[in-house]
């Protein structure tokens, strides 16, 4: 009976018959039967609202009420409550996906304590809620906990051990969180566990060998966090089905692996060598991605005919080999990429056959076809050597030679001499000028909006390697007001530098050290106290990073009568040498020593761009998304390194939380702009990639869509890269690696994709710039050596 009253039906019975009227009888009958709501609402009932007003009064639950069996409701998408006796077992409610943190009042603990009064509980799953805080240890009191998913909400800090006491658990969901340190060494004390998914969160370091344990486990998530090193041997997982590791930094040794996997997804991760040939033996894979990695060597052909294979993507790789339009291809096959490796041959007949709908992608590589843009052969076999993968018919014949192979070892020993010596001094320079940089942490996709000041106070939102002072910047510190107004000639005329866009004033000044800086001064309403300003500043004076303008300090002015904030000023270096539009574009003011950048300094410019964008993203905890980045805010400092000036303080969100910058993501509405602003930002450098490209200034929607669509025209159309050097600045017509070009041009466009998902990562935009760098300095070198005269190119 479904919140029943607490007498069993056996009991009302018994009571019944000891009754002497049979009219009273029939009454008792009839009252008994009756379910008794009244006392669900004092017990059960209760808890179920209490956990309402918990929530915030959610939408999904405004049926719930003091009048109504919630038990008794018509289950839905977004809620769900299932009740057996006297017990609810079933609690789902899933909210708006775009949901902001629950208010600062809002308190986890407090939710749990009550959630706990619901001791027969096997499922909770609260999802898109807005929930934040640590998850708490109290978690454990549900000791009836078959099934937890509280998947995208803002949880942060370490999963909590007390949920390893979950004896009957059998899936654990914590996805698109901010959760932090390793994956748990205790999972293998959950003896039933068989789905664990923990994407998109920002846990860092190895995986545990305990992970071999879960024997029970079928399948395995933990795509987009920032793991590294070898995934531990998971052949004891005979029951594992489908396993998830993209988008972290594993490697290089490929997983030891069981060979009844259904799905296996390593893309975007750092694992090199050749494929081991015992992928060949997972006879029950349907899907098998292994994308954007560093493998080399021979391609097997065995991939194509795996008998349940119906997805296979192998892209972005170094594999060789030929290919032959006689190979064979499994039936069940419905999408195959083959692209960007270092495949000759041609196009097998079972991949492109005309009377099925399969998709298959194979451009980027050296192959026989017209059909997508390839390669000419020569640069397969010039990459394959860069990579230490010599032909079969080279190979053999320099083995045979004993004075080539002498030659060539001696060759080798002498190259390492002297590249040993270079690094020796190099660092030695380097370590004398700036202190190491660690890279930042993994990209996390809550936006720094709408989170109350409490829970920027509390959150470790700074990742510990960002050390004050370590880009040669004074040390952060508070600056009297005397201090600026002498350094401003008392905020003369002459020391103003205009308005910034968040409609703060902009002062040069001149410190007591004589040391150059620029100030800002926002201007606020009374009632502002110090207090929560000093949370932000917080966060401001530990923004460090060599592609950010830092911060040196910050100063308070008050309201006499009230002493609240009147004024605030942050203090930033100076960077001297004007904006990057100044230094790519011939229609803005004069550039650096009045030149123009020329292609590797406008690359060099891009990935130092790229390095800040992906610090304030997940440098810190929530990342700094929406920065209004363009040209015209990029600086360059007396080494032309690049700096963002527009990054999105968190002193001044309040006054632009509802501001659509200008050229970022096209005619979006805010919901959309707070569910993709980390794809803000890359669409915002994709503009900028289209200035540094073209050097011309880009001003409007028109011109960003019809630049876009030449740049498109130009790398689809099989040309010797005339049309592209039609399009880009004349600074560089011939001067430039085409292959270089191209890369740049085609991470632009994916960068303006209209659709935010189709926009890649700030990773893998840092990965292109770095590769087309390295394309453009091989090339270089090779046009340097060979017999004819070096082309020239522009100096500053």
């Amino acid at each position: 009976m479904k919140f029943g009253g607490l007498l069993s039906l056996e009991e009302k019975v018994k009571m019944i018959s000891g009754s002497c009227s049979s009219r009273l009888i029939v009454l008792v009958i009839i009252f008994i039967l009756i379910p008794n709501s009244s006392q669900l609402q004092s017990s059960q009932a209760w808890t179920l609202l209490r956990i309402r007003r918990l929530l915030n009064y959610p939408s999904v639950l405004s049926n719930w009420n003091s009048y109504t069996n919630i038990c008794d409701l018509e289950q839905n998408p977004s809620v769900t409550v299932v009740c057996y006796e006297e017990s609810i077992t079933q609690l789902h409610i899933i909210g708006n996906e775009s949901s902001s943190p629950l208010p600062a009042s809002f308190s986890i603990k407090s939710l749990f304590t009550t959630i706990a009064r619901l001791p027969n509980l096997k499922v909770l799953s609260l999802r898109s809620l807005g929930l934040w805080g640590h998850l708490p240890g109290k978690i454990s009191h549900l000791s009836a906990l078959e099934i937890v998913n509280m998947s995208s909400n803002f949880l942060y800090g370490v999963i909590p051990q007390q949920i390893s006491s979950l004896e009957n658990l059998q899936t654990l969901v914590l996805d698109h969180n901010m959760f932090s340190g390793q994956v748990p060494d205790w999972l293998s004390s959950l003896p039933l566990l068989t789905f664990l998914s923990l994407e998109n969160n920002n846990l860092t370091g190895r995986l545990p060998d305990s992970l071999s344990k879960l024997k029970t486990l079928r399948m395995l998530v933990l795509s987009s966090n920032r793991l590294s090193g070898n995934v531990p041997d998971l052949r004891p997982l005979t029951n594992l089905q489908e396993l998830h590791l993209e988008d972290n930094r594993l490697g290089p040794q490929f997983p030891r692996l069981g060979n009844r996997l259904v799905s296996l997804t390593l893309q975007k991760n750092r694992f090199t060598g050749s494929l081991p040939s015992e992928v060949a033996s997972y006879f029950l894979l349907q899907r098998l991605d292994i994308s954007s990695n560093r493998f080399v060597g021979p391609f097997l052909p065995s991939l194509l005919i795996l008998p349940c294979i119906q997805h296979l993507n192998i892209s972005g790789n170094r594999f060789t080999g030929m290919l032959y339009e006689n190979m064979s291809c499994s039936e069940g096959l419905e999408s195959a990429d083959l692209s960007a490796n270092l495949l000759t041959g041609n196009i097998p007949g079972c991949l492109i056959s005309n009377h099925d709908n399969k998709v298959v992608l194979y451009s980027d590589n050296c192959l026989v076809t017209k059909i997508q843009s390839q390669h000419p052969y020569a640069y397969c076999q010039n990459q394959a050597l860069a990579v230490g993968i010599l032909p079969h018919e080279q190979k053999k014949t320099s083995a045979s030679n004993p004075i080539y192979l002498t030659g060539l070892i001696g060759g080798i020993i002498l190259s390492v001499i002297v590249v040993c010596l270079v690094i020796f001094f190099t660092i030695r320079r380097v370590n004398a000028k700036r202190a190491t940089e660690r890279s930042p942490r993994r990209l996390i996709e809550h936006a720094s909006y709408g989170y109350s000041s409490k829970l920027l106070a509390d959150a470790r939102y700074i990742s510990v390697t960002k050390k004050l002072g370590a880009l040669g910047v004074p040390a952060y510190r508070s600056f009297s007001l005397e201090e600026l107004e002498a350094a401003t000639n008392n905020f003369a005329t002459s020391a103003f530098m205009g308005e910034g866009s968040h409609g703060h004033e902009l002062y040069k000044g001149s410190l007591k050290d004589g040391s150059l800086a620029v100030i800002r001064c926002l201007k606020l309403h009374r009632g502002h106290n110090s207090q929560n300003y000093n949370r932000h500043i917080e966060i401001i004076s530990k923004l460090r990073h060599r592609h950010l303008v830092c911060a040196l300090g910050h100063c308070f002015d008050y309201y006499t009568d009230d002493s609240s904030i009147s004024r605030v000023f942050l203090i930033f270096e100076y960077v001297p040498n004007g904006t990057l539009r100044s230094s790519i574009s011939a229609e803005s003011a004069e550039g650096v020593a009045g030149q123009k950048l020329n292609w590797p300094q406008r690359i060099a410019a891009a990935i130092g761009v790229a390095r800040g964008i992906q610090f304030l993203h997940a440098g810190i905890i929530p990342g700094l998304f929406a920065n209004n980045l363009k040209t015209t805010n990029i600086l360059l400092d007396q080494n032309l390194v690049t700096k963002i000036s527009s990054y999105n303080l968190p002193v001044f969100f309040e006054n632009v939380k509802n501001e659509v910058a200008p050229g970022s993501s096209l005619d979006g509405s805010n919901d959309e702009r707070t569910k993709h602003l980390d794809k803000v930002d890359i669409y915002d450098f994709g503009i900028i990639l289209l200035e540094i490209i073209s050097g011309r200034v880009i001003t409007s929607q028109h011109e960003i869509e019809t630049v876009k669509d030449e740049l498109q025209a130009s790398i689809t159309t099989e040309d010797d890269g005339a049309p592209r050097r039609s399009i880009v600045d004349p600074v560089f017509p011939r001067a430039t690696c085409d292959e270089s070009l191209k890369t740049v041009i085609d991470i632009c466009i994916r960068c303006l994709s209209m659709d935010p998902m189709e926009r890649p990562s700030i990773e893998d935009v840092l990965w292109n710039l770095q590769f087309a760098s390295q394309v453009h300095d091989g090339w270089k070198q090779s046009s340097t050596s060979s017999d004819e005269p070096p082309l020239n190119e522009p100096h500053l």
